[in-house]
């Protein structure tokens, strides 16, 4: 009984962390060569780091077969993208203010965000 308790609160304990605690780190985006990878419940790099009022290109590869990896939404922007599995996809990104603009999947399961300096 006691394990199971332990058990419970570990678990308990790593949901808490996973969508409340968990910070990622940043990446710069200095030039065309970054890869967002989908995969595993995640963007990796989740958080990246863009120039202000310069456009870019995100390039996307989708790993993960979830149908909520399917599609990339960054509803500031109005852009919204279907992921093919194991291909990249690149998404034009159009010169930003400075801010935090959010990318995700439909559900909001999988979230990043663009940081523009």
């Amino acid at each position: 009984m006691l394990l199971v308790n332990i058990a419970g609160i570990a678990l308990i304990a790593l949901i808490v962390w996973w969508f409340w605690l968990y910070e990622a780190t940043d990446v710069v985006l200095n030039d065309n060569d970054l890869v967002i990878v989908v995969e595993n419940g995640t963007y990796q790099p989740a958080q990246v780091r863009l120039a202000a009022d310069q456009a870019t290109e995100l390039h996307f590869l989708r790993k993960d077969s979830s149908p909520c990896s399917e599609m990339v939404l960054l509803p500031d922007l109005e852009i919204s993208e279907s992921l093919p599995i194991d291909r990249p996809k690149s998404i034009a990104i159009p010169p930003l203010k400075k801010g935090e603009y959010a990318f995700h999947c439909q559900m909001q399961m999988y979230r990043g965000v663009l940081k523009v300096e």
